[in-house]
């Protein structure tokens, strides 16, 4: 039975040495809570560190600790403190963090943390081939593992992988700056399903893999030569039932049972009823801009001293990373400024700033979120900030004011918050302002529409989410059928077209015979290939039909003399070998001057795009346009034109770069079907869902050949115009 093996930088259970006896916890992360329903009741193992290095853990108790996680399900990866410096603290979090997060200036390129890390990387991708099999699911997280998939599927080509990165993804300006950004990207692509947080991550993504490594990229897939690579974007829930749950027990604890903050917020309450309490809380990073919120608190109170004595700011930095300089510069920045503030405006019964340097139990923050009638977290770059959902999800009377910075990944899904930007100090006081003077109704309008969104996609269902599509593209494997023409292959086609008594080629054009052109006219025919165009129609018992979209005068005028059939438009004209053009079906083009004026919008929208007018088709190419607005702009007209044409018997086809209006009752495989007599040997190819039509009506004993790896009906495929040339030349040769 397949199982799912879970892989990240640490495991979902804390293992600590105390006197000399491991002691074992669960973990309180997203991560860990996201998965916990997958790991524990489903067929899973979870690898990672155990969080403590090896010099660590006395040699007599290192198989106590992989005892312990085994317990788990888990199973601990081994790390040296040079490796933990190198690759953790080090490539992790002195060059990917910052990078990833716009802090260019902090950007560290140093070769040794490379080394380092994809060394421990390699570790981790060991560790899981020794518990794989075939037939289990992966799943790597984070920015700590980026090379791992591709360790796995050097090893194991047919493992279905998936990745999901927490953090901001770059765009293409800020990551191609990486030295190694090639050997990052090809370590992610080598999973079958990308994840990130928000789409713009997974746009930066897919730039980046499309203009460094110059992958087709069609949407939201990443064609590489030998498979699909899926990106999609997946926003992190989190346990809301949790947090609900205990912001309602919270509220039943009497007096005595309330924890001493309680206690201690609850005194500040009741001795200034008027006044409001804003939560601050972060673990202690510069990415959170934790200095800018206190300036524009300074700012606030300098520009509404009426709220003096009014507003409390009550701020939790969790420690973090204390080793790394960039905080610890940090922190004694974050010292001064609390020290200035409360310094600077203080009365003798108020103080603007409680400022708590610690970890608290989950408890305590409770407390807080429950007692906190304002959130202010405002990150200068956040992938997605669970904080936020966290306090919107314990307040469970519905009031309460949530202000978010616009550069956190939550922000996508909480539009209801006060959204603002974090490096506008007036606009954060403003909108402070506005917070502490809503009216209750409009808090509790706000606060419904957005719970009723976490609680329907929580945790749970974002890791139901990502797993439901990581098994998907093991489907989609099914639908990529086609088989590659290798040498086996491509000798038993030589040899079945050299013994024919009769043979029958449909060759498309465009991206098959050719390569495309920015420009439709520019892609016309050169000598070699009409050489052997003629060859092959020279043949004896060798019919070569050219089946294209082109136009018919286009398509007549450059195969003048060639001798050869040419079916235009998709199916719509015919010319039998040097006679004239015949109209193959009964059709109409008195819709396009409907449609032309709605396609003629797109093209002012859209620089780079033009209409090519056909005798009863109309066509978009966008293959000049940004390819990103181009791909934007493509669906969005596709959309636009299938409802204008719905029950006209009109039809849109996507194409390599165009989008084209038909009738519906034309293409290709209607018209290849004509053709067919009693050939022995039928052999077509074509690169687009054009050619589909005529791979699904030609026989089970055609040779159906794809031009790339794209989902086909196909029973071959090729890679590109060079190897379909080389089979073309094969066929001049043995006929």
């Amino acid at each position: 039975m397949s199982k799912t093996i879970i892989i990240s930088n640490r495991l979902p259970l804390q293992i600590n040495l105390e006197n000399e006896k491991l002691e074992v916890t669960p973990s309180v992360g997203g991560l860990a809570t996201g998965l916990k329903s997958f790991h524990k009741e489903g067929d899973s193992i979870w690898i990672g560190w155990s969080g403590m290095t090896v010099e660590e853990i006395p040699e007599h108790l290192l198989e106590d600790v992989k005892s312990k996680a085994r317990e788990e399900d888990c199973v601990a990866v081994n790390l040296t403190e040079d490796e933990i410096e190198g690759f953790y603290y080090g490539f992790s979090n002195r060059t990917i963090w910052p990078l990833f997060h716009y802090f260019m200036e902090f950007t560290e390129s140093d070769d040794w943390y490379w080394e380092t890390y994809k060394q421990v990387n390699q570790k981790y991708a060991d560790e899981v081939l020794k518990h794989y099999q075939e037939g289990d699911h992966i799943w790597v997280h984070d920015y700590q593992l980026l090379l791992v998939p591709k360790m796995i599927r050097e090893q194991a080509p047919d493992a279905i992988i998936g990745f999901f990165n927490h953090i901001p993804f770059p765009s293409y300006e800020v990551f191609r700056t990486l030295p190694w950004r090639d050997e990052v990207l090809e370590g992610v692509l080598g999973a079958d399903l990308i994840g990130f947080h928000t789409y713009d991550y997974e746009r930066h993504f897919l730039s980046s893999v499309s203009r460094i490594l110059r992958h087709q990229v069609d949407f939201n897939e990443i064609t590489l030569p030998d498979r699909i690579v899926k990106v999609d974007s997946f926003p992190m829930g989190i346990d809301y039932e949790k947090f609900e749950k205990a912001a309602l027990d919270h509220f039943e604890k009497t007096s005595e049972n309330q924890s001493e903050l309680q206690q201690r917020l609850d005194h500040h309450l009741k001795a200034t009823p008027d006044a409001k309490l804003i939560l601050s809380l972060d673990r202690l990073d510069y990415t959170k801009g934790i200095a800018n919120r206190l300036r524009a608190f300074e700012y606030f109170l300098d520009k509404y001293p009426e709220f003096i004595e009014k507003v409390r700011l009550v701020m939790l930095a969790v420690p973090s990373r204390s080793n790394v300089p960039q905080y610890q510069r940090l922190k004694r920045e974050i010292d001064e400024l609390v020290g200035r503030i409360n310094g600077k405006f203080s009365t003798v019964s108020w103080t603007p700033i409680w400022y708590f340097y610690r970890s608290m139990p989950f408890e305590n923050l409770i407390d807080l979120y429950t007692s906190c009638d304002i959130a202010l977290l405002t990150p200068i770059r956040d992938g997605m900030n669970l904080v936020a959902k966290e306090y919107v999800a314990t307040r469970t009377n519905h009031t309460g004011v949530l202000i978010l910075s616009e550069m956190a990944g939550a922000a996508h899904e909480m539009n209801e918050a006060l959204i603002i930007n974090p490096n506008n100090f007036d606009q954060i006081a403003s909108t402070l302002k506005q917070a502490f003077e809503m009216p209750e109704e409009e808090q509790i309008s706000r606060n419904k529409m957005i719970q009723k969104r976490l609680k329907r996609y929580s945790v749970e269902k974002w890791a139901q989410d990502f797993m439901k599509a990581l098994r998907n593209t093991e489907d989609n494997r099914q639908a990529f059928e086609a088989i590659r023409i290798n040498s086996k292959v491509y000798d038993d086609l030589l040899e079945t077209y050299k013994n024919a008594k009769s043979r029958i080629l449909f060759l498309d054009y465009d991206g098959t015979l050719v390569n495309f052109a920015d420009k439709p006219e520019n892609a016309q025919p050169d000598e070699e290939l009409i050489t052997v165009i003629k060859k092959l129609a020279n043949q004896e018992n060798t019919e070569v039909i050219l089946i294209s979209g082109r136009d018919k005068d286009t398509l007549g005028r450059w195969w003048e003399d060639t001798p050869i059939d040419l079916i235009s438009e998709h199916g719509t004209w015919v010319r039998e070998k040097r006679a004239d053009w015949v109209l193959s079906e009964n059709v109409k083009n008195d819709w396009m001057e409907a449609v032309r004026p709605v396609i003629e919008n797109f093209v002012d929208r859209t620089p780079g795009t033009f209409i090519e007018e056909k005798n009863y088709s109309l066509a978009w190419h966008y293959r000049k346009a940004d390819p990103e607005l181009g791909e934007i702009r493509a669906n969005e007209l596709s959309n636009v034109l299938k409802e204008l044409i719905s029950n006209h018997g009109l039809s849109v086809l996507n194409g390599n770069k165009v989008l084209e209006i038909k009738s519906s009752g034309v293409n290709k495989g209607k018209a290849s079907n004509k053709k067919l007599r009693n050939q022995d040997f039928i052999f077509a190819i074509g690169d687009d869902w054009t050619d589909e039509y005529m791979f699904k009506e030609l026989p089970e004993k055609a040779y159906t050949v794809k031009v790339g790896i794209k989902q086909t009906s196909a029973r071959y495929y090729v890679e590109d115009t060079k190897k379909v040339r080389t089979i073309l030349q094969a066929f001049t040769e043995n006929g």
